[in-house]
């Protein structure tokens, strides 16, 4: 085996590259004010959107626009300063996390927070994962209390 197959990174999840297309997503949203149809037509003319869980992409997206004030509200307690003061990339990772933590319950809130985080430190600023780290914590604690709990007990 050679070098550079042993340190390749395992394959991205399906699951992983929905949460990378819907930060596209959102960001063009965010930034250039597009509405979800366009989001949703530039999403799927790209080329690996086939090896992405499309539904899972577009409910994320479809969620956050629908849920946007909602999200930023549970969000904006947990952060120092306004929302809008967030960079475009920290504040729609925090929304995909908020909104899954919030409408998907199946998927264990460490898994949330840590794509998050992995979202943070391919797009984000350079301290940005620890941002999302924190806030997403916070707000995992306030939505999923007992998860949480049983989790910090298991350690």
């Amino acid at each position: 085996m050679t070098e550079a197959a042993k340190k390749a990174p395992p394959p991205k999840s399906a699951r992983r590259r929905s949460r990378e297309f819907a930060l596209q997503g959102l960001y063009q949203w965010r930034v250039g004010g597009n509405d979800e149809a366009a989001i949703e037509a530039q999403l799927q003319d790209q080329d690996e959107f086939a090896k992405a869980d499309r539904e899972f992409c577009l409910r994320l997206v479809r969620g956050v626009l629908a849920q946007q004030e909602v999200l930023s509200a549970q969000i904006s307690s947990h952060i120092d300063r306004p929302f809008a003061d967030l960079s475009p990339i920290e504040a729609c990772i925090l929304l995909i996390g908020a909104f899954e933590l919030v409408h998907h319950p199946e998927t264990p809130y460490r898994v949330v927070i840590n794509e998050a985080i992995e979202l943070a430190k391919a797009f984000g600023g350079t301290d940005g994962h620890r941002y999302v780290n924190g806030v997403l914590d916070k707000l995992a604690a306030e939505i999923r209390p007992a998860e949480v709990e049983a989790k910090r007990q298991s350690r």
